[in-house]
């Protein structure tokens, strides 16, 4: 009977040991090491939205969002967004208002900042704003580079935890001439390539995939609609121009892609649904 009982306290030990080797998650000396996250599919948009304004110079932010929502768009990066601007846009926080509606994440980033028409309003802004369904751990807004005193642009860098996958998020919309793009685009290669991990690049680049200030784009991501040289998104009326795109690193499968007609804006939104599979655990609490 003693050795029964031997036996029996043995066998539980054993097991016991057994399920703490087998466990998914570990104590460190300098933090926690997690689960990996599980393969997903996301499907992004990028979106230059004109504040919202149609071609047929109606202001319609409920337009934007049924498109966004229609397309199950997960998450979105927009450009030529409002924050308290000006009348054309009825002085309305945008990037908010699209977030509740949708019921979304959202970040903003204002390249440009105006004072407010009276003492005591908000700040007048327009620039970028990310929306997502997952949740956006943190942002930052970098200001690139102008030549003399053109608009100010910016790149809007967010970190999104998909299901535990962290995906570093870029969303731009870039200047009007050659010679500031050129400098921007080695601005945007350099802050990207400061994150390890999964990434995409999305927004208004105003360069066609020719243009000599691509090339150093093309030559550290994939663009996904590169087998679509008509995925046109310019003008919405008649489209003859590839000016907007996605980019994602080479560690991301992209399984769709799709231009969408719609007149909401005077550019058409760009779809894609892309395969997010993390390669290492994530690590949380070391320094």
């Amino acid at each position: 009977m003693k050795i029964m009982k031997l036996v029996m306290s043995l066998m539980t030990i054993a097991f016991f040991m057994g399920s703490l080797m087998g466990t998914q998650s570990k104590a460190t000396a300098n933090g926690t090491e997690f689960e990996r996250g599980v393969s997903v599919n996301v499907k992004m948009m990028s979106y230059n939205i004109h504040h919202a304004e149609g071609v047929d110079r109606v202001l319609d932010l409920e337009r934007i969002a049924k498109i966004i929502e229609d397309e199950g768009a997960e998450i979105i990066g927009l450009q030529e967004v409002d924050n308290h601007w000006s009348e054309r846009s009825a002085f309305e926080d945008q990037a908010k208002w699209l977030a509740e509606r949708l019921g979304m994440f959202y970040v903003f980033a204002a390249n440009l900042d105006r004072d407010p028409l009276n003492e005591g309003e908000p700040r007048r802004q327009y620039g970028t704003a990310i929306l997502s369904k997952y949740p956006i751990l943190n942002s930052e807004n970098h200001s690139l580079t102008r030549i003399g005193n053109t608009e100010q642009r910016g790149l809007l860098e967010a970190t999104i935890n998909v299901k535990g996958n962290h995906l570093h998020f870029y969303n731009t919309h870039l200047a009007l001439t050659t010679a500031e793009r050129e400098i921007q685009m080695k601005e945007i290669i350099a802050i990207a390539g400061e994150s390890k991990g999964p990434k995409v690049i999305m927004g208004d680049l105003n360069a066609v995939p020719e243009s000599i200030e691509m090339k150093p784009m093309y030559a550290n991501y994939l663009d996904v609609f590169a087998d679509q040289p008509e995925a046109y998104t310019y003008s919405a009326t008649n489209p003859t121009k590839r000016i907007d795109y996605i980019f994602t690193s080479s560690d991301i499968k992209t399984v769709e892609t799709d231009v969408i007609n719609t007149l909401a804006s005077d550019h058409l939104p760009i779809t894609a649904e892309i395969v997010l599979e993390r390669l290492e655990p994530f690590y949380n609490g070391g320094k």
